[in-house]
């Protein structure tokens, strides 16, 4: 079973609703989506505009709990904080750090467990930085001189000197360690390349892959770029680059797509950094971008595209569905990861 959230709006569900639901892993029919746009519609009008809005920790706990049902058993308010049950242990959400009990005393050591940013799913219009982004950028402001800025979905933000909490994704992913994480992974072929990714995701890669080469059928530029890959890289046990921060590939949910020639373009703003003081002021038309079909693929199924990050990071998708649902963006599917 999986879960399919078509078409209406994920989030204003989960807060009006107070529940989690499992829907069958179907693509809905028009008459489902008839239906489900009006039950949508009963939901919202049953909320009485005068009730306050979830926490933030009630909406990132019922997304989370959405986006992994076959890992996460139950969300619910205990103890006076939101909590998650996994594997018979219960992560406390902890001010977004979402710590086991016995971690709880310890809290103030840890920054937020991972990043969960509003995610746009249209590329948003150039704009040149200002000059207050251009000094903040460059570290000639004061105020930010310090704050030395990371990616994998850090989308501009800074730096957190404390240490990432990384209980939960390490629970979510059974990887607590090098060892246990290449327990999780295996080798697929994707576009044409072999790539080692969680074996949790490789159902999804495999209708991400069958989205994009349906498309090429009809789309020469679209089967050129997938005959020009160079490279695509997936599972690599690692921190974030000039952070303690552990990297989504670490999990091997997250998978970088290089072409055999970027044409002179930038990809990765830490790449450009080393050639340009100015990283922060590259046009989209000089950075390398995949076709839209494919980033329209991997979104379509909860990965979300480093393309749109300020740290930009073009060549990059990571699976990240709780954030689609977070941000109140339509998903075909979350992705129902197989119990083993």
């Amino acid at each position: 079973m999986g879960i399919v959230m078509s078409r209406f709006n994920i989030v204003s569900f989960i807060a009006a609703a107070g529940i989690v639901l499992a829907v069958g892993c179907i693509t809905a029919t028009p008459q489902a989506e008839a239906q489900l746009a009006q039950e949508t519609v009963v939901i919202e009008e049953a909320a009485l505009p005068e009730e306050p809005q979830p926490a933030r920790g009630e909406l990132v706990t019922k997304a989370l709990a959405v986006a992994y049902p076959r890992r996460i058993e139950k969300a619910e308010f205990r103890d006076d904080d939101w909590a998650l049950l996994m594997d018979g242990v219960w992560y406390y959400y902890a001010g977004g750090r979402f710590l086991p009990e016995e971690m709880l005393e310890k809290a103030d050591e840890y920054s937020g467990s991972f990043y969960l940013y509003n995610y746009q799913r249209e590329l948003p219009p150039w704009r040149e930085p200002s000059p207050e982004q251009a000094a903040r950028f460059s570290g000639n402001d004061s105020n930010n001189r310090n704050n030395t800025r990371n990616t994998d979905g850090e989308n501009d933000r800074p730096r957190i000197q404390r240490q990432r909490s990384h209980f939960f994704s390490e629970g979510l992913w059974r990887a607590g360690s090098r060892d246990e994480s290449s327990r999780q992974v295996k080798s697929v072929n994707f576009l044409g390349n072999a790539v080692t990714v969680h074996s949790d995701i490789v159902e999804v890669l495999s209708l991400i892959e069958e989205r994009i080469m349906a498309a090429a059928t009809a789309d020469p530029q679209l089967q050129s770029w997938i005959t020009g890959i160079g490279e695509i890289h997936g599972w690599n046990w690692r921190n974030v680059a000039g952070s303690q921060s552990r990297s989504y590939h670490s999990y091997g949910i997250a998978i970088d797509i290089l072409p055999k020639s970027l044409g002179g373009k930038e990809t990765y703003w830490q790449w450009a950094r080393d050639r340009r003081p100015d990283w922060w002021n590259i046009p989209y038309e000089d950075r390398y971008h995949p076709p839209d079909a494919v980033i329209k693929a991997f979104e379509a199924y909860g990965f979300v595209w480093g393309g749109k990050w300020t740290l930009f990071d073009t060549m990059h998708f990571e699976y990240r569905p709780e954030v689609f649902i977070l941000s109140g963006l339509e998903l075909i599917t979350v992705h129902d990861i197989t119990t083993r």
